[in-house]
């Protein structure tokens, strides 16, 4: 199975939105519309991309790669991936490992000190995943919902 990780067009968006409903915000996605004019937007942001996991046929898993400057650290950037989602007919074929490794890849090359993520406290699974690839539960997070 050949496996390419690329930045998101506006093409795969579609196929994007098919990815969150089955996982993200209960089913609820952006029309086509909304998404392409958020994804225009998003595309002016220098360091934040969605990217895709892409077989020959169809895109089959994705995620969303912030990489940010710092005043502090030294001015050493860090990372954050969000929307992390894989179509539930390729789990457990690596496509999430390549994904990550790809992320990871990224922020090597752009001098990040860490990449983070959060993750549902129930998602067992996911917690399981990211530690093989050795994050680390590391403090906290928090947060305040804005509905």
């Amino acid at each position: 199975m050949n496996i390419q990780i690329r930045q998101a067009i506006k093409e795969d968006l579609p196929a994007i939105l098919s990815l969150y409903a089955k996982v993200l915000d209960k089913g609820e996605v952006l029309t086509i519309e909304q998404a392409e004019a958020l994804f225009q937007k998003m595309m002016s942001y220098p360091n934040y991309k969605v990217y895709v996991a892409a077989n020959e046929e169809e895109v089959i898993g994705t995620f969303a790669l912030l990489i940010m400057d710092n005043l502090a650290h030294i001015g050493t950037p860090s990372a954050v991936v969000e929307d992390v989602v894989v179509s539930d007919a390729f789990q457990g074929k690596g496509i999430g490992k390549k994904m990550m490794v790809f992320a990871m890849e990224k922020c090597t090359e752009a001098g990040c000190y860490k990449l983070v993520l959060s993750s549902n406290l129930k998602r067992h699974e996911a917690h399981a995943f990211y530690e093989s690839l050795d994050f680390e539960k590391h403090g906290f997070s928090f947060r305040i919902n804005f509905e």
